[in-house]
């Protein structure tokens, strides 16, 4: 699963040239897979280095989650994760940078999962 959705999304980001794709930067939490990323908000209490520790124990990957400043193409929505106190949309990203001492510098495209609060209002 993970190799077909990476493969639709590098395919969406690199074979498609007449359509403009965003690339956004800044400081994501990214995990390997859709189940770490959910795992992560069942586990998340507002700070998120214990969370993505817990979830990398669990997973025994060290790396399986992470905070990173990069730049990325965000995909479509892929599902919703809550908690107790927050909801967020799930979404695969392809990191196409990772920022260094120098700035933004590119890197090859690789697909990862990340979350987008989402604010709810009780009606």
């Amino acid at each position: 699963m993970k190799s077909a959705l990476r493969f639709a999304l590098l395919s969406l980001v690199m074979c498609a040239p007449a359509h403009a794709y965003e690339v956004e930067t800044g400081a994501v939490v990214i995990c390997d897979t859709q189940r770490q990323v959910e795992r992560y908000v069942q586990l998340f209490d507002g700070n998120p280095q214990v969370a993505i520790r817990a979830v990398n124990t669990e997973e025994k990957d060290p790396s399986a989650c992470a905070m990173a400043d990069v730049s990325y193409v965000q995909g479509p929505e892929v599902g919703m994760a809550r908690s107790r106190s927050y909801a967020f949309q799930i979404v695969p990203i392809v990191v196409v940078g990772v920022n260094t001492s120098r700035g933004y510098g590119p890197v090859r495209p690789a697909l990862f999962f990340t979350l987008v609060k989402v604010t709810e209002f009780a009606v």
